[in-house]
């Protein structure tokens, strides 16, 4: 059970306490939900909305609160005080509930805050348009990447992938050449965070085979992968680096088996990933440590 309000609030001694036992490597790192600061109303909203994660699309209050993981009263108030708001809506003639467009102002005010992605849609658009296949700007975000830009080429490839859609990083292009830009460590604790659940026939899933492949990216400066999150997609991606050679994004190119192989993807296209992606590097940050 969540704990929240009521809390006895902390006295000096026990946040001295605290404060040795943070500094003490060897002791468990406290939950942040256990501090008096946490408002465990807030994430049961987000769980609400949260719900909606998954394949559908509208559902009635039970499947919401069971998809929440709240009871059917909780569930009740923070659905009503959704949809008073605008964050949610009754479908017409049913029990359904939906979300509404008023959720993406935040997409909207995070993307138009983003300097990254404004520095990169000249690179996304001109390999749209010179090489006529699909470009993505990916941010890792946990243990996965997100699109948080897609300029489709002449041939679209996965059109249920969007921005905002989300994968898991070491199944994709992108993530892997982004986990081959961070420490050891923390790669470690992203595949642990992981569900190694493949998504195709062909998803490697092997822990050992999964760091061998972020190791390979990082010397070869780029990943290339074949029908590990999408039969018949064949995708190539770089890491875009700060200034201290830190990932902070990816680039990748999506094409289809049909009409590409993966010999023919490294001949033609790897070179545009990794000159987009060290371009954005300078463009940004300055510099593009190798």
């Amino acid at each position: 059970m969540m704990r929240t309000a009521g809390r006895k609030p902390k006295t000096e001694g026990s946040a001295t306490e605290q404060d040795a036992t943070a500094s003490d490597p060897g002791t468990k790192k406290a939950d942040p939900r256990d501090s008096s600061l946490f408002v465990g109303s807030t994430e049961k909203t987000f769980q609400i909305l949260h719900a909606f994660d998954g394949p559908h699309r509208q559902m009635p209050l039970s499947e919401i609160a069971k998809a929440a993981n709240l009871d059917r009263s909780a569930a009740q108030r923070l659905v009503y005080t959704l949809e008073v708001l605008g964050y949610l809506r009754r479908v017409q003639g049913t029990r359904n509930y939906a979300l509404t467009p008023k959720l993406l102002q935040f997409s909207y005010n995070y993307l138009r805050a983003n300097e990254l992605i404004e520095k990169a849609y000249p690179y996304l658009l001109d390999i749209s348009r010179s090489v006529g296949e699909t470009a993505n700007l990916q941010e890792l975000d946990g243990a996965e990447i997100v699109f948080v830009a897609r300029f489709p080429g002449k041939h679209l490839v996965n059109i249920e992938f969007m921005v905002g859609s989300r994968l898991p990083a070491y199944y994709t292009a992108s993530g892997t050449a982004i986990l081959s830009r961070l420490s050891e460590e923390e790669r470690e604790d992203i595949l642990a965070r992981t569900d190694l659940r493949p998504l195709t026939p062909f998803t490697v899933c092997d822990p050992d085979r999964l760091r061998a492949r972020v190791r390979e990216a990082g010397e070869k400066g780029y990943a290339l992968l074949t029908n590990e999150t999408v039969m018949g997609d064949i995708s190539v991606g770089a890491a875009i680096t700060d200034e201290h050679g830190r990932a902070v994004a990816g680039i990748s190119i999506s094409v289809p088996a049909t009409r590409w192989t993966p010999e023919r993807v490294e001949e033609e296209l790897v070179r545009h990933v990794q000159v987009a992606a060290a371009s954005i590097s300078v463009h940004k940050f300055g510099g593009y440590p190798r």
